[in-house]
């Protein structure tokens, strides 16, 4: 039987609850920390190669899904905009009020900025609500790939996966 992401291009909920990379919630509340939605057996391993702290590993085998150890993490970032394919995000769920913040790739342009309310998509490019930008981060390192976090309620943290601006 197809996967719902080879009908439909994107990870369904119930794809991602098995996926080696996804963290527990348990850890999610303690601070940031990153989530890896990569279900694909394609070969790929930039994100263990960059990873200095033993959180993330592919194996000898470089088309096996990137395991992540969840309790190595340390939310230093390099796998979110190291990610050829963009799968990586960090989540932290431990911000007072009910908020999270969730951390993506973002190579459009322009960049939004500190402060702007932006719309939080899902993963289908649904919109859930909006969203605030509480960092924008490139560096020459990142090459073309910015990371943005924006502020959310807790419930969207492990929904929202993307952003629009909001028209001017």
């Amino acid at each position: 039987m197809p996967s719902d992401s080879s009908k439909t291009g994107f990870l369904s909920e119930a794809e991602l609850k098995d996926s080696p990379g996804v963290p527990s919630e348990p850890r999610r509340i303690k601070g940031p920390v990153a989530t890896i939605e990569c279900m694909e057996d394609i070969p790929c391993n930039p994100c263990e190669s960059s990873c200095n702290y033993d959180a993330i590993i592919v194996g000898e085998d470089i088309t096996n899904l990137p395991h992540l150890y969840e309790d190595n993490c340390v939310a230093c970032q390099t796998c979110v905009y190291i990610c050829p394919g963009q799968a990586i995000f960090m989540i932290d769920e431990s911000l007072p009020d009910g908020k999270a913040s969730v951390m993506m790739p973002y190579e459009y342009r322009p960049l939004p900025q500190k402060e702007d309310i932006v719309k939080a998509l899902d993963r289908a490019g649904r919109e859930l609500g909006d969203a605030k930008v509480i960092r924008v981060r490139q560096t020459k390192k990142m090459d073309q790939t910015a990371t943005v976090t924006v502020e959310v309620p807790r419930d969207w943290s492990m929904q929202a996966r993307a952003i629009r601006l909001k028209s001017s």
